[in-house]
């Protein structure tokens, strides 16, 4: 269900409009922001958590999956949750540092993972959560970065799957969203 401008996705009883968006001069994809989307989060987070195996702990990439990690934490009652961060921040100490280019980031990014928090993961069992699974560059970056901390993956999992994405059977997702080739 498509026009010229917008991806009409329909997840958990709920409709959104998805502004198609050209990320290269051959592809574009339809926008998926749950920053700010309650509802969405809410209903998604849910729907994610029946679905995983058991974890110890959740991970995420900054920023996008934040709100839905936290919300599965919280149904979850996991008092604790981690952040791969964009930057080290002034409160890391001794990070941990992992390279990846996602199909939505214009060049090459790093992620990290506090000392402290690698502590904590080292031993245990990790789902790593995420808005959107596309080419699984950032996916991969997450999940390097777990095994450089001693953890282990045990889930992957995000609210949608895009593109060839759609027909990996290692991660979870809720449905299936299109790639748009240009001509």
């Amino acid at each position: 269900m498509t026009n010229k401008d917008f991806y009409k996705l329909e997840l958990l009883g709920m409709t959104r409009e998805l502004p198609i968006v050209a990320v290269s001069d051959d592809l574009k994809i339809a926008s998926f922001v749950i920053l700010g989307d309650t509802e969405l989060v809410c209903h998604a987070a849910q729907a994610l958590c029946e679905k995983l195996p058991e974890a110890d702990y959740l991970i995420t990439a900054e920023a996008k999956g934040i709100p839905l990690i936290f919300e599965m934490s919280r149904i979850l009652q996991m008092p604790t949750y981690f952040v791969a961060r964009k930057s080290v921040k002034a409160y890391m100490q001794d990070p941990l540092g992992i390279a990846v280019q996602s199909i939505t980031t214009q060049a090459e990014q790093k992620l990290y993972l506090d000392s402290h928090d690698a502590a904590l993961i080292k031993g245990k069992r990790i789902a790593i959560i995420d808005d959107v699974i596309s080419t699984g560059q950032s996916l991969q970056a997450v999940e390097d970065l777990v095994h450089k901390a001693g953890g282990e993956v045990v889930a992957k999992a995000a609210i949608l799957a895009e593109g060839d994405a759609a027909k990996r059977t290692d991660i979870i997702f809720l449905e299936e969203l299109p790639l748009f080739p240009q001509n």
